[in-house]
Order: structure tokens, then sequence, then C-alpha cells
């Protein structure tokens, strides 16, 4: 016997009669079709934003939305849609494990290919309770069984959890034009008119600029899946139009506490590259877990200097990103800009935090360049940590090819002749601008002659990412740079 998901909001958000609701629906339709109608040579939708309140508040503003996807009727087969948890709280993503999810308009069959998938993800788990009363996927259904010929659908309720987290799920069901990806929001709650304008416009910029960094908890219910899919869309080079952002006090209600609704469209881009997708996961961690890599760092400096020891790392109590393997470096400097060591690691081998604190260690007393440090320094240090991307091999025929290829201010790059190594970060090119400059630099760190080539030289480019703090002793000074 099948397990079917019940309209829970059928008669409440929208109308339980079906006659009622299509004619509401063909309604919502008619009135984007005078604005939005898709126009010949328009970009296609990958994804959309769109609001799940009361049909009678935001059902125009959702159709802006939905209208687009006329093109792609006979084309989508999967539908992947994410919503926040408004009834029965949840950590992670959780799933349905239900054969169909039904509306007035009919039941619509669980993607249990899609399921399968994605629950071999640690932060996606079965969890029926979420999804028995939840509105925010439910009421999209109706827009898409109008539009869409035939589909199946991944319902998935999104609770505690990472916007990378989030974009780590959307990168294993994006596949091509057959999936659509569809992540339910409202904007701000409750506030004036006025303020609700304001506010909604800093989200609307926000969500133009793909910088989930600035919308707020009080922005949009929706913005744990919201920013997911802006940093997959970031990496992928999409293009995002707004179609409509109105509220509450424009659509159905009074102007004195409104909810505001907005509805974009996200088309093109490109599969992003390995550099790419490191730079965005990599900068994820660092604005949410810099700190405690330079406290990381710092703390072993000064149990070096107190005990000739690295600190030692509880892994238990740090959160799974830093329990990854990660290669870093990190560098001392004393008195604002000279080199007081720098110890790394070319490949990950280690978890990231454990890397960090070796390193910083190795940084301070072990650096065969420089003197161990001592007490009386600490006061006059600064840290910076670079973390380091998988190299890649670089493929050429000569010196003049190989510069030709090298990107200044981006990449890192490790040579190697023989038994001969060496490294220079990426910020090595703020005192080394000139390619051939930094080539040679390279080349004498290596012990080899600065004119130096044979058929045997070999190359990799990296990049990083990191994190600064002015004072060894105040961390929280930071500065993100790559």
């Amino acid at each position: 016997m099948a397990r079917v998901r019940a309209a829970a909001v059928a008669g409440a958000f929208y109308p339980d009669k079906p006659d009622v609701l299509r004619h509401d629906l063909e309604s919502f339709f008619k009135s984007a079709q005078t604005t939005h109608a898709p126009k010949e040579g328009e970009p296609l939708p990958k994804a959309l934003i769109v609001p799940h309140a009361g049909y009678v508040y935001s059902g125009s503003v959702a159709a802006s939305a939905y209208i687009k996807l006329l093109p792609l009727k006979d084309t989508i087969k999967r539908v992947v849609l994410l919503g926040p948890c408004h009834r029965v709280p949840v950590g992670g993503l959780a799933l349905c494990s239900a054969d169909y999810y039904e509306t007035p308009l009919g039941r619509v069959p669980l993607d249990k290919t899609l399921t399968n998938k994605v629950a071999k993800l640690p932060q996606v788990f079965s969890f029926d309770p979420t999804h028995v009363e939840e509105h925010s996927l439910e009421v999209h259904l109706p827009f898409l069984q109008s539009i869409i010929t035939e589909f199946t659908l991944l319902p998935l309720v999104v609770g505690q959890a990472s916007p990378k987290e989030v974009a780590d799920v959307l990168e294993a069901v994006w596949g091509g034009q057959e999936t659509l990806i569809v992540i339910s929001t409202d904007l701000s709650h409750f506030l004036d008119y006025d303020a609700c304008q304001d506010l909604d416009l800093r989200t609307l910029k926000a969500i133009e600029n793909f910088d989930g960094n600035q919308i707020g908890n009080d922005q949009a219910c929706g913005r744990i899946p919201l920013k997911g899919l802006l940093e997959t869309a970031k990496a992928r080079g999409m293009d995002i139009t707004t179609l409509d952002v109105r509220n509450s006090g424009d659509t159905a209600g009074t102007k004195d506490r409104v909810v505001g609704y907005g509805s974009w469209m996200l088309s093109g881009g490109h599969q992003p590259s390995p550099h790419e997708t490191f730079a965005l996961k990599t900068k994820a961690i660092l604005e949410r877990h810099g700190h405690t890599l330079l406290q990381i760092a710092a703390a072993s400096i000064k149990r070096g200097v107190s005990h000739g020891e690295a600190i030692k790392i509880d892994l238990s109590s740090f959160p799974a990103s830093l329990k990854e393997a990660g290669a870093s470096f990190v560098t001392i400097e004393k008195d604002s800009g000279n080199l007081r060591g720098c110890i790394g690691s070319l490949q990950a081998h280690a978890p990231l935090a454990s890397d960090i604190a070796d390193n910083a260690f190795k940084a301070g007393f072990q650096d065969p360049r420089f003197p161990q440090i001592s007490q009386d320094e600490l006061k006059d240090l600064s840290l910076h940590i670079s973390v380091l991307s998988p190299s890649f091999p670089l493929h050429f025929k000569d010196e003049d090819d190989l510069l030709a290829q090298l990107r200044p201010n981006i990449d890192g790059l490790i040579i190697q002749d023989g038994m001969k190594r060496a490294l220079f970060l990426p910020s090595v090119w703020e005192k080394l601008p000139d390619k051939k400059q930094f080539i040679t630099h390279l080349k004498l760190k290596a012990g080899l002659g600065a004119d130096h080539w044979s058929g045997d030289f070999k190359a990799w480019r990296f990049i990083t990412e990191g994190v600064h703090s002015e004072h060894l002793d105040e961390p929280e000074k930071l500065w993100q740079d790559s």
C-alpha cells in the first residue's frame, strides 16, 4: 500500500477544492503573463527562489517565477524542493519516507533515486514528523503541477544546517535541464510597511550579489537553503534575475504588520573547476572558523615557548570541517612585515586543526632560517594562516610557456627538478610581482641556478584562502584574505 503525505494546509493556505484551486492558479498565471511571460531567447531557469505564504498574500509573487517554467514544461522531470521547518524542529536536512506528496490536484511521486543518493550524506536523514504539517514545501506543489507535465519530487525540510551542507546536497542532485531546484522562503516578518521595504531591499541586493553572509536571521525564514543555493550558484558562475519583490501590504493585508515576499530565477553557469570549488568551500570554513584556527596557531606557539612542544588537539570538540584533512602554511611575522618563520604542508595529510597546530609550532621553533621564538617576542608577532588547495600539474614546453600560464596574485607554485623542490605561496607575488622574477627566486630557493632549465623540470599550481591576525595575542583582530 502506498504511503502518502497528505495535504496539510489545503483549505488554509490555498483552496482545497480542485476547481477553485485551478481557477486561482489560472488567475495568478494570467496576471504574471503580462509582465513575466518567457520571451524567445531568454535564459532558461535552472533554479527558482519563491515565497510560501498563503496564496492570497504571495501567490502572485510565486506565479512570476513559476511562469518562467513554461518552455521547460515537458523537459523537467525532477524537482528538488527545499524549505525551512516551521513546525517540528530538525537538525540537518530531513527527507520524507512517503511514496507520494498529495494536493487537491493529485499525487506527486517522490524520487527514490535521488532520495537514496542524498541519504548517504551525513547531514541528510529521513524524519517524517517535520514533513507532516510543514507548509513551506506543500504550497509550491499546485503551481508545479499546473506547469510541469510530469515530475518526481525530492522534498527536503531544512533545519539546523550550514549553507555548505545544503550546497553539498544541491551539488549531489544538480543534474541537467531535467532537474529543477526550488528554494522556498519568505523575506522579513511582521515589520511595518516601510521597515519591511528597507530590509527586503538589503536582502534583494545580497541575493543579486550572491552574498549569503549579508542575509541575517530576520531577513528570510528560508535563509539556510537560500544561502546554500547562492554558494552553489556563485561557484557555477550563474546569472540571477529578480522577478518580483513585494509584501503583504501590497497584496492582501494591512500595512502596519507585513511579511515580505520575493521571487528570483537563476540560469546559465558552468560546472565549477576544482579551484573554484575549493575557494568557495574554504572561504566558508574560514568565515565561520578562522578565529578558532588563529587561536589554535597562537596557542601552539605559546605552548612552544613554555613547554617546547605543540599543543595537543582534542578533535572531538571541533566542527566536522576542521576535522577534515587539510593542507596549511603558517607564517609568522615580526614588527609588521618581517618574516619570522614559515612552515607548511604541501598536501592534506592530517585534520586541518591538527595540521595548523603542528605547522604553527614548527614555524616558530623548527624553521632553520631563524632562531626559536622567545617569550619577549610574542607581543611583536603577527600570524598568517593559508589553507592550500590540491595542486595541479602544469604542462609546458619551455620556461616561456610556463611563465605564460602563471596567474600573478592567484597561483601558488611548486617546482621540482630531480631532488630539488621549492614552493612559493600566492602572497609572494606582493613582493615579486614580475613572473620572471617570481620563478627565478623560486629556483634559487630550491637550490637551482637562476637560469636553470632542463627537460625534467616540473611545476604544479595551487591556490590558497587565508586569515591573518595583526597580533598573535589578539587573534580576534581578523582580516580575510586570499
